[in-house]
């Protein structure tokens, strides 16, 4: 299963249409894929959590590129709401990138992965308390649509297996497969957007 998106029952895609929408789908889809991982073993547990890295490395990167710069401007505190995002992000690749070092049979895999899930669900609260419920009063219908557009072109360029030995030039990414990623995910937000 290469698929970013987890079917929902009654999914009509209109969430595709609100950046915010889409954004706490994503979050879910790590939720399950991170079950996924901790649930299986061998050759499935790889496959789930190359797709989980993928997921991961799309969502950071595309809220890094869409989100975090109009939350900076779009309301009171944002800069800081940001600032405090970041760090969480900074602490979560640091764990990412150690973990990608390991095969999924490592017995250092595991507590990685644990600690990652924490890392990442905490930093997916704050967001979606500090960051997406002022985004979401900020903007306007048009604004949510022309955010999630960008977002989707990242999820839809990102290939579905990371490629090793592409390096990232850009401050404070992961080195190695994480980075590739990120950084063919940046170039599709950044065409999206017109920049």
């Amino acid at each position: 299963m290469s698929e970013l998106k987890t079917p929902h029952a009654g999914d009509d895609h209109a969430e595709d249409d609100d950046v915010v929408a889409l954004l706490m789908r994503q979050h879910g889809d790590i939720r399950n894929l991170f079950d996924e991982v901790e649930a299986t073993t061998g050759e499935e547990r790889r496959d789930a959590f190359r797709r989980l890295v993928r997921l991961l490395a799309v969502h950071e990167t595309a809220e890094e590129e869409v989100v975090h710069p109009f939350a900076r401007k779009g309301f009171a505190g944002g800069e800081q709401v940001v600032k405090d995002r970041l760090a969480e992000e900074k602490a979560a690749k640091e764990t990412l990138a150690a973990l990608d070092e390991l095969d999924t049979d490592d017995p250092k895999f595991m507590p990685q992965l644990l600690k990652l899930r924490k890392d990442v669900q905490e930093h997916a609260r704050a967001e979606e308390r500090y960051e997406f419920t002022h985004i979401r009063r900020s903007t306007d219908v048009a604004g949510l649509a022309s955010m999630a557009k960008a977002i989707k072109a990242a999820e839809a360029v990102a290939p579905t297996r990371p490629h090793p030995g592409v390096e990232s030039g850009a401050k404070n990414m992961a080195l190695g497969p994480v980075a590739a990623l990120m950084d063919r995910a940046k170039d599709a937000v950044r065409q999206a957007m017109g920049k």
